[in-house]
C-alpha cells in the first residue's frame, strides 16, 4: 500500500500531466502543490512510484508520467467525480429537452457529449429486449398488406410491412388491434412470445387465424432481431488535437472506431448501469490500448436499456469527463422517462 503522501504525489503528477501535456519534476510539483515535504523527499516518493509502476519517464528528462497502472489507482482510488454547475446542468436540460423522437435525442446527445468533453462519443440505441411495449398499431396498407408499428417505452418505433395471405378485413384487424395491445402493452419485450402463442385460437374462421399467425410471426421476428446493437459515434475529430498522445499513429484508434463490435464491447454490458472507466491495455482490442474509455448505462425507472461514453487517450480529465458522461446519461434517462 502506497502512503498518504505518495497518493498525493501521484494525484498531483496526474494532475499536472493533464493539465500542461508535459512530463512533471519534483521541483515543480513543490512549486505548484502545498505538499508540505522538500523537493528532495518528493524526488525520493516518485523514485518508489516509479518502482511500483505508477509513473515512468518517458525519455531522459527529469520528469514522469502517469503510467496505465497510475490512471489506474488515480480513478479508483484518488479522483472524485466532478460535478457539472448549475449553468451547464441547465445547458444539458435545455439542449436534448429540445429533442422531437429518439433519433433525435441520440443524435443530440452524441453532439453534446463530444462538446462538453471534447473527447469522441459514442451511443447506443435503447435494447429491445429491455424495453416495455407502449403500443402496438396494425395499419391497412392495401387489401392484404399491413404495417405493423411498435412502439417502445423508451419511444423507439419499429415499422414493419406485413403481405398476408389473403386480404385481412377491417372488423378482423381492428379485433387483432385491440388483443394484441390488451396483452402486451406495458409488458417487457421478452415477454411477448409467451402472450401471444394462443392468440390465432381466439378467432373463429380459419382464415383470420392464418392472417394472425403471419402478424405474429412479424413481431416476434421483430423483437429478435439484434436491432439493439445500433450505434452513434461522434466527435472523431477530436482526436486530432491530442495526436501526440497516441505513440504509435491515430490511425489504429480510428479503425478500432469503426468496428461495431469493437465499441459495444467497450461500452460493456447494456444492463450494467454502473460507471465503467476502461484505460489504456485494459481495453483488448490492441488499436486502442493508448485510449481510455468512460462509459455508463443509462434508461428509465433506475435501470439500464442502453450505454453511452467517450473515447479518449489516457491523459484525460477524468473527473470531469466522468461527470460530464454520468449528467448526460441522468438527463437522457429522463427525457426517455417523460417522453
Amino acid at each position: 500500500m502506497l502512503s498518504e503522501r505518495r497518493l498525493e504525489v501521484l494525484r498531483a503528477i496526474v494532475q499536472d500531466y493533464v493539465g500542461t501535456e508535459e512530463p512533471v519534476g519534483s521541483k515543480a510539483l513543490t512549486e505548484r502543490h502545498q505538499l508540505g515535504v522538500s523537493p528532495a523527499t518528493v524526488r525520493n516518493d516518485m523514485a518508489a512510484l516509479e518502482e511500483e509502476g505508477y509513473i515512468a519517464q518517458p525519455h531522459t528528462s527529469a520528469g514522469r508520467i502517469p503510467t496505465d497502472k497510475g490512471y489506474r489507482l488515480f480513478v479508483d482510488k484518488l479522483a472524485a467525480v466532478k460535478p457539472m454547475s448549475p449553468p451547464e446542468r441547465r445547458a444539458i436540460q435545455n439542449f436534448l429537452g429540445g429533442a422531437v423522437d429518439l433519433d433525435d435525442v441520440v443524435t443530440r446527445t452524441v453532439r453534446l457529449l463530444a462538446q462538453l468533453t471534447r473527447q469522441v462519443a459514442v451511443v447506443q440505441y435503447p435494447s429491445l429486449t429491455r424495453s416495455t411495449v407502449r403500443h402496438v398499431e396494425l395499419l391497412p396498407m392495401a387489401p392484404a398488406r399491413v404495417m405493423l408499428v411498435v412502439i417502445t417505452d423508451t419511444g423507439r418505433v419499429e415499422q414493419r410491412m406485413i403481405d398476408c395471405p389473403a386480404p385481412f378485413g377491417e372488423t378482423s384487424l381492428a379485433d387483432l388491434r385491440a388483443r394484441l395491445n390488451s396483452r402486451v402493452t406495458g409488458r417487457r419485450f421478452s415477454d411477448v412470445p409467451q402472450l401471444v402463442q394462443d392468440l390465432p385460437e381466439a378467432f373463429e374462421e380459419a382464415e383470420d387465424r392464418g392472417m394472425v399467425s403471419t402478424v405474429l410471426a412479424t413481431l416476434l421476428e421483430t423483437l429478435v432481431e439484434e436491432t439493439e446493437e445500433r450505434l452513434v459515434i461522434g466527435g472523431t475529430a477530436n482526436l486530432t488535437r491530442f495526436g501526440h498522445d497516441f505513440p504509435l499513429a491515430i490511425r489504429p484508434v480510428l479503425e478500432a472506431l469503426e468496428e461495431q463490435v469493437v465499441l459495444l464491447k467497450l461500452l460493456g454490458e447494456a444492463k450494467d448501469p454502473a460507471m465503467r472507466v476502461r484505460i489504456g491495455h485494459e481495453n483488448a482490442h490492441e488499436g486502442l490500448n493508448s485510449t481510455s474509455v468512460v462509459s455508463v448505462g443509462y434508461g428509465s425507472g433506475g435501470e439500464a436499456v442502453a450505454k453511452l461514453g467517450v473515447v479518449g487517450p489516457t491523459r484525460m480529465d477524468y473527473p470531469g469527463t466522468m461527470g460530464a458522461v454520468r449528467a448526460v446519461a441522468r438527463y437522457v434517462g429522463q427525457i426517455l422517462a417523460e417522453s
